[in-house]
Order: structure tokens, then C-alpha cells, then sequence
């Protein structure tokens, strides 16, 4: 499989021309790019969450201990004194960093239920509940936010699945197909329990109308195609004129 650095580079670049395209269609905000591309980052090494015991796993959980302790100090800031915030910020961090973390490791099994789409289905419409509930966010985010959860969850399998083949060799390992998979087909009890949380999840999730007014219309795909390619040439340059400009002069004209 891609290490934690390879999982983390190509997602990171992957959301950001992801977003980038976002932005040019006019559906979010500039400011919102980096939202975007940063869910999409946590997404793509987020299957390896149940790499017991790897830099990965800690890193993910360190980032969730950050994430979901602003979220919380986000949802009671105006109830508490200065101190029992500071006191809820830490315990959130250090209940989910640590915890969490080994609590959640008793029971995962590496390339479980996580590293399947279903998981990637929960993480999205888990992410859309948090930014709509937590952070009080437009729908449009919200649900934009989660899907970019869910392509940089994408794009970690398929790695996974790409360095299962030795291409040099001529030949596929032992764990080809064991990356990206719909349900953990070894253990339906996990992919049942997933299932009826994703499920559960969904009812958390901000209204869908707003955000399928935004992308289910066709000038946005008709905008983007305008977009996608330079029209009075690359970077600001006229090839043509460039080409005229180096022509030879004919002397015996």
C-alpha cells in the first residue's frame, strides 16, 4: 500500500484542483477553497485510521481531537467563563487524541469496514452534520465540504488498489482488492453496524434542495467548460502573434 506521505500528497493535490474548480464555477467563495482542500486532505488518509499504533493513526486522531474541539468550544462559547472553555478545549483534545484513539483501536482491524465506500458514505454525511450543526455553516459547504470528505476517502483506496499491482513484476499482491471495496464483505456485522450509521447520520445532514439548486443546474457545467481552457491564449500569451513576432524576413520581398 501508499505510505501515510504519498496518501497525504496526492489527496492534498487532487482537492485542491478539485476545489480550484469549485471556486472557478462560482459555487463557493475563494475563501472557502482552503475548507475544502483540507477536508478532502483529511480524507484521503483517513481510511488508515485503523492502522493501529502508525504515524498515520495518530496523526488523524490528533487532527479529529483539534477539529471536533473547536467545533465544541464553537457550540458553547457563549455559555461559559473564559477558563471552562479553556478546560473543554483541552478535554475535547485530549478525550479524542487519546481516549478515542485507543479505545477505537481494541476493536478496528486494519482494512476492515473503514477501507470501504460504505465507511467513505458515513465520513460524508458525517462531516456535513458537524459543519452544520457545529459550525453552523451554509448547506452548500456543508454538503460540499462532505463530499470532498468523500473524494479524498476515494482517492486513498484507489492508491491502495494501484500499489497492490507490481507493475514491474507482472504481477498482483495478495492484498490487491482488499482497498476499495463497497461493504467489508469478511465481516457483516461491521458493514451492517456502519450501514445504520451512516444512516443515522443522514438525518443529522443540513436540507439537500439548497445544494442540488447550486449544482443541478446546467450554467454551472456550462460555465465550467468555458473555463476550462484559455481563451485568448496560455498564461496571457498569444501564441499567434508570438510565432509572427520570430518569423524570418523574407529579403527578396
Amino acid at each position: 500500500m501508499a505510505n501515510f506521505a504519498t496518501h497525504l500528497g496526492v489527496g492534498t493535490i487532487a482537492s485542491g484542483m478539485a476545489a480550484t474548480l469549485a471556486v472557478a464555477t462560482e459555487m463557493i467563495n475563494q475563501t472557502d477553497i482552503i475548507t475544502l482542500a483540507l477536508a478532502g486532505a483529511l480524507g484521503s488518509v483517513l481510511p488508515d485510521i485503523d492502522l493501529k499504533d502508525s504515524r498515520s493513526s495518530r496523526i488523524i486522531f490528533f487532527a479529529l481531537g483539534l477539529f471536533l474541539s473547536v467545533v465544541v468550544l464553537f457550540c458553547v462559547v457563549s455559555k461559559y467563563s473564559i477558563v471552562e472553555l479553556w478546560i473543554i478545549w483541552i478535554g475535547t483534545f485530549l478525550a479524542v487524541r487519546y481516549c478515542l484513539h485507543s479505545l477505537f483501536h481494541n476493536f478496528a482491524v486494519h482494512r476492515g469496514v473503514f477501507h470501504s465506500l460504505l465507511a467513505g458514505v458515513f465520513f460524508l454525511f458525517a462531516t456535513a452534520a458537524i459543519f452544520h450543526h457545529g459550525l453552523q455553516s451554509d448547506p452548500r459547504i456543508c454538503w460540499l465540504s462532505g463530499i470532498f470528505m468523500l473524494f479524498g476517502y476515494i482517492v486513498h483506496l484507489l492508491l491502495d488498489e494501484i500499489y497492490s499491482v507490481d507493475f514491474s513484476g507482472n504481477r498482483v499482491k495478495r492484498s490487491f482488492g482488499t482497498a476499495l471495496k463497497l461493504v467489508e464483505y469478511r465481516s457483516p456485522g461491521a458493514s451492517f453496524l456502519m450501514g445504520v450509521a451512516a444512516v443515522g447520520v443522514f438525518f443529522l445532514t443540513p436540507p439537500f434542495a439548497s445544494f442540488f439548486e447550486v449544482v443541478g443546474t446546467s450554467d454551472i457545467w456550462t460555465h465550467l467548460w468555458d473555463r476550462m481552457l484559455p481563451t485568448d491564449g496560455w498564461f496571457g500569451f498569444d501564441i499567434g502573434k508570438i510565432q509572427t513576432a520570430v518569423q524570418p524576413v523574407d529579403r527578396f520581398n
